[in-house]
């Protein structure tokens, strides 16, 4: 960014997966060494802030660094949100805004998961060398962040289609984190509820949420957070009838395959195991995609051009 003025108006647009599509590595980081150690994060099952802090102090763009870049022009970013919070820190690694976290965190993040770090990463990290733009910097004076899409409105939409068809919809949260297994046995939980009690509502209802769910990955399956989630869900579930539900990354691609995601259906275990699958074993190895995909439940949609989280919901 040379030659830019006072006068000049820089327009940045955002959306998720920019993270991964932006790259520009701290001085004296390779790209090869920087994919590995984004790599390990993503199957270490860190939650995508403490990714994307990391991402924010191994880059010469993120952080706030591609705002500096901007400066004295007027920037505007447009944003679509593809995290919980919607926080702008951390959409593609808020490459615009200020960045209020420091390598001390970062590297917090990498000791706390185990990530074997290149040579001279933990040096640079411990001495600040990398440092990301502090709120307060006068050169992000006077620029502007806004959101054009955001999670949350996708449940909004389909909260809308379900009303239209007649069923009560319940939006339990745009931001639900932790391990896609942990946050199922939850989901199931309340599902009972909805079933034995009517609380928080009688059905039919419709149960939806967003967010980022994590995967600690242990398997040498394909992964997908969404499909997890599934799984885990029918296995908590048992052999209680009645329950639809869908999950999917909403960009179309859920973990690595090529795929948004899958459906559950109340004889998902059964036909299953008359395939000879053991569904607790595929969970173990992390391949839900491969069940689905047996079944032919999958959810494929090809690239969906936005990216607005992940997207549930659980039929009663």
């Amino acid at each position: 960014m040379q030659g830019l003025g006072s006068d000049d108006l820089v327009l940045c647009l955002l959306s998720g997966g920019g993270s991964a599509l932006l790259p520009l590595p701290a001085e004296g980081l390779s790209l090869e060494d920087k994919q590995a150690l984004t790599r390990a994060l993503l199957r270490s099952g860190a939650a995508i802030g403490e990714i994307n802090t990391v991402r924010r102090h191994l880059s010469r763009i993120k952080g706030g660094r591609l705002g500096v870049a901007c400066h004295p022009a007027r920037l505007v970013t447009l944003a679509i949100s593809d995290v919980p919070g919607d926080a702008a820190i951390d959409i593609a690694s808020g490459p615009t805004v200020a960045d209020p976290t420091t390598c001390a965190d970062a590297l917090a993040v990498l000791e706390r998961y185990g990530i074997a770090l290149p040579s001279g990463v933990r040096a640079a990290l411990r001495a600040g060398a990398w440092e990301s733009v502090k709120p307060g910097d006068p050169r992000l004076a006077g620029t502007e962040f806004r959101l054009v899409a955001t999670p949350q409105a996708s449940l909004e939409a389909a909260a809308r289609v379900a009303r239209a068809a007649g069923v009560r919809p319940v939006i339990l949260s745009d931001r639900l984190e932790g391990e896609a297994r942990d946050v199922a046995r939850d989901m199931a939980a309340l599902a009972r509820r909805v079933v034995e009690r009517g609380e928080p509502c009688a059905p039919p209802c419709l149960l939806l949420s967003g967010g980022e769910t994590t995967v600690t990955v242990r398997g040498d399956g394909v992964g997908g957070r969404n499909v997890e989630f599934l799984l885990a869900l029918g296995i908590a579930l048992g052999p209680r009838g009645g329950v639809h539900a869908i999950a999917g990354d909403t960009d179309g691609v859920d973990g690595m395959a090529p795929v948004a995601g899958a459906v559950l259906r109340p004889d998902t275990l059964a036909r299953a195991a008359a395939l000879g699958l053991d569904p607790q074993a595929v969970l173990d190895s992390n391949d839900a995609h491969t069940l689905f995909a047996r079944l032919g439940d999958q959810v494929v949609t090809g690239p969906t051009l936005t990216n607005v989280n992940d997207f549930r919901a659980v039929l009663l």
